[in-house]
């Protein structure tokens, strides 16, 4: 049995979607190499399948993008790239996370390549690797402004000698995290790109030779092409999505569709509510349908007066509160039915409801919305 409200995972548009931020990397590619952070080549794609395919399914969403072409996927912890193996994912995978509290022992049954970010992770894996004997290739992430996990930039001659000398680790990459690349009025981003440019130079200088450097995320990418270096780290645009405020000119598609049936029509006469709270009063004779989705599914109680759902091609005002486990809709003047389709994010007819608008809407970014959406929502794939 499958719940009324489901998540319809395009995996054909995850392909496409790929496909198309590689033809943009390839077309749009500078051929200075003697400009700072230019490029003489194209560079390669960082697959972002963390928070289980932000909300997509990992397992599903890492292997279509492996049949587009992806060679190396990123995850969040040891855990979900154990999952992505399980799920028969064979491509490289790189954990973001940090590991000092991890059990290590998974990047070597799983073959996960770790990120190194503080002195203390730096021991645990090079400790763990000694005990496997086994020289592990890992991604060295170093702070450039964001304050969070990294080596620091201004700091880097005393911290990365002895990680550097590690008979049992071999430093594969670096990279940087921006923490306001979808901000065009910070400053902030071109300083972290100085930092980590000048922070390249010093761990060339102590004397390591990283195969490749690596610092933007989907909004760094379509913001400044000098850092995108050799790979870049796309998660929101292969989904679809594309960072408020910025805008591309990648052709995307929208990748989840979320939808679900009216389960009931209820008539309201004036001065009657709906909903814990009595959040909502009828003004005038007024028509609900009742909808099997709710707080519980990932949908925020902020949608209420403010979202909408559609059904039957028009789009119907969210009232009342949202509820664990459904929402009304206002449905007055249509003719509506149980078993009529709805949809929460997505087109039908000639209208449509993206998660740039629902998080424009209640005051949040897009990514967190699909990424909420509950366990008890089947995804179902095509």
């Amino acid at each position: 049995m499958i719940r009324p409200t489901t998540a319809h995972i395009n995996l054909d548009a995850i392909r496409s979607n790929y496909r198309h931020i590689v033809e943009f990397l390839q077309r749009d590619t500078g051929h200075n190499p003697a400009e700072a952070g230019s490029h003489d080549r194209a560079p390669g794609v960082i697959a972002v399948v963390k928070a289980n395919g932000y909300g997509h399914g990992a397992g599903q969403i890492a292997r279509a993008l492996e049949n587009a072409g992806a060679d190396l996927l990123a995850c969040a912890d040891i855990e979900e790239g154990a999952a992505l193996r399980a799920a028969g994912v064979k491509a490289e995978i790189l954990v973001f996370g940090a590991l000092s509290v991890s059990d290590l022992d998974g990047l070597f049954d799983c073959r996960l390549t770790p990120t190194i970010s503080t002195p203390g992770a730096a021991r645990a894996v090079q400790a763990a690797s000694a005990r496997y004997r086994h020289r592990l290739g890992y991604h060295l992430k170093i702070d450039t402004g964001m304050n969070r996990l990294g080596f620091r930039f201004d700091n880097l001659r005393r911290t990365l000698p002895n990680l550097l000398a590690s008979e049992n680790l071999h430093l594969d990459a670096v990279y940087t995290h921006f923490a306001t690349a979808d901000d065009p009025d910070s400053s902030l981003f071109d300083l972290q790109r100085r930092r980590f440019e000048q922070s390249l130079r010093d761990i060339e200088s102590i004397g390591a030779r990283p195969r490749y450097r690596h610092a933007a995320n989907s909004a760094g990418m379509l913001r400044d092409s000098r850092v995108w270096f050799d790979r870049v780290r796309p998660g929101l645009l292969l989904y679809g999505m594309v960072p408020p405020p910025l805008a591309s000119t990648i052709d995307l598609s929208p990748v989840m569709t979320l939808v679900s049936r009216v389960v009931a029509v209820k008539g309201l006469r004036p001065g009657e509510i709906t909903g814990y709270g009595a959040r909502f009063t009828a003004e005038r004779a007024t028509t609900i349908a009742i909808v099997p989705a709710g707080y519980a599914d990932g949908l925020d109680l902020r949608l209420s007066g403010r979202g909408f759902v559609l059904i039957r091609g028009r789009r119907a005002p969210i009232v009342g509160s949202v509820c664990m486990d459904m929402l009304m809709a206002d449905v007055t003047g249509m003719d509506v039915s149980p078993g009529d389709e709805v949809v929460i994010i997505g087109s039908q007819g000639q209208e449509s409801i993206d998660v740039r608008e629902m998080a424009a809407a209640i005051g949040t970014i897009p990514w967190e919305i699909v990424c909420r959406l509950g366990a008890r929502i089947e995804r179902v794939y095509g």
